[in-house]
């Protein structure tokens, strides 16, 4: 890459490492409009477990507001981006991070990893595709020794298995 390249890489880069901010404090302080404007026309936001299954801004934003009904204050942390480019316009990436939010009455916390999919658009980068996976989702009280035990996501009535690691290749060969 040239010099000109490089700085449009860097930039994209910060652009979409932006992007994950926004959405953290968009969600956190439920601000319908800029959740929006987070995403492409066409865009997926769906969970790993298959909960979580929008196509489509409208869509996404309907199902953002099912999940407000049940969460109340909460605060995201993002702490690793990884951003790999497909091309000038197209990029892939992996976000850890953590939260701890009330849903249901519960004071809860959850690690999770959203792998994503990015697209610049006219009006910027914004996500293409956005699929969340929990290492686990649980109640306070429950999170010592949590990750002894498989069902750790534990967000609805009946616990679900982790999405992460053991379903992962790296963990199924052992």
């Amino acid at each position: 890459m040239d010099m000109e390249q490089r700085i449009a890489r860097l930039e994209a880069e910060s652009a979409i490492r932006q992007l994950v901010a926004r959405y953290c404090f968009s969600i956190d302080d439920r601000r319908a409009d800029d959740i929006a404007a987070l995403f492409a026309e066409d865009a997926v936001v769906c969970s790993a477990d298959g909960v979580m299954n929008a196509t489509g801004i409208e869509a996404i934003m309907t199902q953002y507001e099912g999940r407000f009904a049940v969460l109340g204050a909460g605060a995201h942390y993002m702490h690793d981006v990884q951003i790999d480019f497909i091309d000038a316009n197209h990029a892939t990436g992996m976000v850890s991070g953590h939260a701890e939010l009330e849903r249901n009455k519960t004071m809860m916390v959850t690690a999770l990893r959203y792998h994503d999919e990015y697209r610049r658009t006219d009006a910027g980068w914004r996500f293409a595709r956005r699929q969340i996976n929990f290492l686990y989702y649980v109640d306070v009280a429950d999170y010592p020794g949590i990750m002894l035990h498989r069902d750790r996501n534990r967000a609805y009535a009946t616990p679900k298995p982790a999405d992460f690691p053991e379903a992962l290749p790296g963990w199924l060969q052992g």
